[in-house]
């Protein structure tokens, strides 16, 4: 289970949608980066890594984990073993990647080199994520990499600076544990983002409930890397394709006094689920 799949139950989706009204959404506006292939989660991934370097960068002070494609290579050992094709090339994929990482941190040249490596990252995610593997893993589509620097080109690097937190890829406490494992893309200062690389720029009942199950995870296991009292006011979801961060104020889309009910009905209804 993962916090996308529990949401995606009937009843779930159900209470959702009886405790939280989504938001009014009005932007509208000329997509700037078109995809260019159809490898559409692939490059999705690939730009989450892209955009953990970049904001390391930007942020030196920023709060960093393991890679989820580092994670990768304990279910390549327990699926085909350390001896594998696979594994052999898992390593070499992660061992690579890092260099050229530790490179880009230092130069802070975001050049084809990164982009690529990123890509092969994104091919071992699944593996982690689903027990699914690319056939594909260490082949790049040249198409991807023009979409990735398109994606690049229009960040704007004072939306992502942080005055005080900068924490890549947070997890939630044992509160990831109720979901199987949950982690976000970003937290800056007092802000929880999810980053969608999707060609719509629209606020779907998904994407809500996504943001929304996110906050409530935090309010149940806090976040991991950040300091004590540590609160969330706004959630942001950042459309990539737009270069745009939507903003929704959590005493917008949040009634304080019903939470605790809510928090208690989730925590026994992702129990159930396990």
């Amino acid at each position: 289970m993962s916090l996308t799949s529990f949401l995606k139950n009937k009843d779930v989706r159900e209470k959702f949608s009886q405790e939280f009204p989504k938001s009014k959404f009005n932007l509208k506006q000329e997509i700037l980066a078109p995809p260019i292939t159809k490898h559409y989660p692939l490059v999705g991934t690939a730009f989450d890594y892209l955009m953990r370097f970049y904001l390391e960068r930007i942020n030196p002070k920023a709060i960093t984990k393991r890679w989820v494609a580092e994670s990768s290579l304990t279910s390549i050992e327990i699926m085909e073993g350390i001896e594998s094709n696979l594994y052999k090339k898992a390593k070499q994929i992660i061992a690579g990647a890092k260099t050229i990482y530790s490179n880009y941190i230092k130069s802070g040249e975001m050049d084809d080199e990164v982009i690529r490596s990123a890509i092969f990252l994104a091919q071992l995610d699944p593996i982690f994520r689903a027990g699914f593997v690319d056939e594909n893993i260490g082949i790049v589509d040249e198409g991807d990499i023009t979409d990735l620097k398109s994606l690049l080109s229009i960040i704007n690097p004072n939306t992502f600076k942080a005055k005080e937190i900068c924490i890549l890829n947070p997890t939630f406490g044992k509160a990831s544990a109720l979901v199987g494992g949950a982690d976000v893309d970003l937290v800056i200062d007092n802000m929880l983002i999810d980053i969608k690389t999707a060609k719509n720029l629209e606020l779907t009942r998904s994407y809500f409930n996504q943001i929304i199950g996110y906050y409530i995870l935090f309010r149940i296991g806090g976040i991991d890397g950040a300091p004590p009292r540590f609160s969330i006011e706004t959630l942001g979801i950042y459309y990539s394709r737009y270069g745009i961060l939507y903003y929704i104020p959590i005493k917008d889309v949040i009634d304080e006094a019903k939470l605790p009910a809510f928090i208690k009905w989730f925590r026994e209804r992702a129990t159930s689920e396990a």
